[in-house]
């Protein structure tokens, strides 16, 4: 079936019209907001939003307001931090597993719901799970390799030490690092694009693993690779589109919400210091469950206003997609059910016909 990448762009198009405006319905909106948000959704069409620089002039024990602190308190109070970070950051993969299915689902039925989904997709999400803490230590892994054996070749020969003596390799060095980093990125974004886009599906219909989705998946790619080569192309441009719409949309509430907050932000400080309250455990971790439940609240908003891209991406994946997978495009086209047979008119039924009876045994001897 020849269906390229521009051609999905219109059915893509025509299902999130229908499935968002066609009726509008705000809860759909709500749910469809909490899943593309914990299934990572938006950062296939939309800028990155949550890599936010908090200090960038230095350590908390710099700056004037935390003079008063116990270094060991603030200390203990990091590695805490760490740990939960950690552990969170665990948790929410998980939940974003569950999410990327349901994502799919609520795609295909033009229906988001989220808990016959949660209970439904745990098998596959898990695996799905595994295959992302693998492939969070392969790129790690691959991040050390290529970036510590040249800083130890580096220092091994002598370079840091005298760095203005050996400008020249230092230089060209790091060029040829940064750009095999960026190759390196490069195919490890390209994998989990292609796995969160025909590998799920393959694992949502058909109850596999991720290898063996990617197994099927590689002989489709050999056996047309301009055709896949042409929908990454597109997609990204399609992403970097997008990008630019929402984070202009971003920037500006951004300023409507930063303004009062702000300001209440520099109240509650006054406040507190006219109260006599001072930098402690309590107060350090009142602010930060604070601006947590602040940034929360700014990323679902965000979300909110990004449920447009957050249907359209994965609805043009599954049209792309189908297209090459006949069980997607079964599900995604079903079959008509056969027509009752036409009683002409005036003409009475045809009389009830009782089934058979079965034959009589015959007398044994």
């Amino acid at each position: 079936m020849q269906f390229s990448a521009v051609d999905a762009i219109t059915p893509a198009l025509e299902h999130t019209k229908k499935q968002l405006f066609q009726p509008f319905r705000f809860a759909q909106w709500t749910k469809l907001a909490v899943v593309g948000l914990l299934a990572g959704e938006l950062g296939s069409g939309s800028c990155n939003t949550h890599n936010f620089n908090l200090n960038q002039h230095g350590g908390a024990a710099h700056h004037p307001g935390f003079s008063g602190i116990d270094p060991a308190l603030l200390a203990g109070l990091i590695a805490v931090l760490v740990v939960t970070v950690l552990v969170l950051g665990i948790i929410f993969m998980y939940i974003s597993s569950v999410m990327r299915f349901i994502l799919f689902d609520s795609v295909m039925a033009k229906e988001c719901h989220i808990r016959e989904g949660w209970n439904r997709r745990q098998g596959p999400a898990l695996r799905y799970f595994l295959w992302k803490l693998i492939y969070l230590l392969v790129m790690l892994a691959g991040l050390a390799v290529l970036v510590g054996i040249p800083a130890a070749f580096a220092f091994a020969a002598g370079w840091l030490k005298e760095p203005k003596e050996h400008l020249a390799p230092l230089v060209l060095g790091g060029i040829l690092v940064f750009f095999v980093l960026m190759i390196f990125v490069f195919l490890l974004a390209l994998v989990f694009v292609l796995t969160k886009d025909f590998v799920v599906p393959q694992m949502a219909l058909e109850d596999i693993g991720v290898m063996e989705g990617w197994r099927r998946l590689w002989w489709m790619i050999k056996a047309e690779k301009g055709g896949y080569a042409a929908y990454i192309g597109m997609k990204i441009v399609m992403a970097i589109g997008a990008g630019i719409m929402v984070g202009i949309a971003t920037v500006i509430l951004g300023l409507i919400i930063a303004i009062p907050t702000a300001g209440l932000s520099i109240l509650a400080v006054v406040t507190g210091k006219s109260a006599g309250l001072t930098w402690n455990a309590y107060t350090i971790t009142l602010a930060v469950v604070v601006g947590s439940v602040l940034l929360a609240g700014f990323m679902y908003v965000i979300a909110l206003i990004s449920v447009p891209v957050i249907v359209f991406f994965p609805a043009y994946s599954i049209y792309f997609f189908a297209a090459r997978y006949p069980a997607l495009s079964a599900a995604l086209y079903p079959a008509p059910p056969a027509p009752a047979p036409q009683v002409p008119s005036g003409a009475s039924p045809p009389p009830f016909q009782p089934p058979p009876l079965p034959p009589t045994p015959e007398p044994i001897g």
